[in-house]
């Protein structure tokens, strides 16, 4: 009679304290499926989603909830093959928490899930570019592996190209100066030189 009563004063609490408790009740249970209807809130449905595998409707909720969530996103995510966006999910965590393991982790592993970006290059240590001319509008640069180099009339800056130049470093003080004095005035920032008033 006793255990009957505490069970019941027991349900009487969880009904008191709403459709959340329930939902949290079937996530503790091992039941995510069951929580699923109970979770209004869009973090712990998301949590109901994802244990359920239902990752597409886990990360909308996710993605409903905000930034409270970053972490559960950058799972969400992985588990839909986003990689590079979850990675950034992970860095956003680790960034607010930089002695996050799991986020470190997790990041790690998605890492290595995403091909690495390699450039092409031409001899003289440049990406290569292609120039497309839009029927519209002037030429465009475009990166490109197969395209012309940027510069083919280039060189490599070796030993004999460095003996040509003047080892004179107030000269280049005396240009960099220049050229930055030119940069201002074209911006407005510097008022032009006054000349002799009379």
């Amino acid at each position: 009679m006793r255990r009957l009563g505490l069970l019941l004063l027991a349900l009487a609490a969880l009904g008191i304290a709403g459709p959340a408790a329930w939902a949290k009740l079937a996530l503790v249970a091992g039941l995510p499926s069951l929580a699923v209807p109970f979770a209004s809130d869009p973090a712990l449905r998301g949590v109901a989603l994802y244990q359920a595998g239902r990752f597409a409707e886990a990360d909308d909720a996710f993605a409903e909830a905000g930034r409270s969530v970053t972490y559960n996103r950058g799972l969400s995510l992985a588990a839909l093959g986003k990689y590079p966006l979850s990675r950034a999910y992970f860095d956003a965590v680790l960034f607010a928490n930089p002695a996050d393991s799991q986020a470190r982790d997790n990041r790690a592993a998605v890492d290595a899930l995403i091909e690495p970006v390699v450039g092409d290059g031409n001899e003289t240590g440049r990406t290569a570019v292609q120039v497309i001319t839009p029927p519209d509008g002037p030429p465009v640069e475009r990166f490109s592996a197969d395209g012309p180099p940027l510069d083919t009339g280039g060189r490599v800056a070796d030993d004999a190209w460095l003996a040509t130049l003047a080892d004179d470093p107030g000269e280049f003080l005396r240009l960099r100066i220049a050229d930055e004095y030119t940069r201002r005035l074209s911006l407005g920032l510097t008022p032009p030189q006054e000349g002799d008033p009379w």
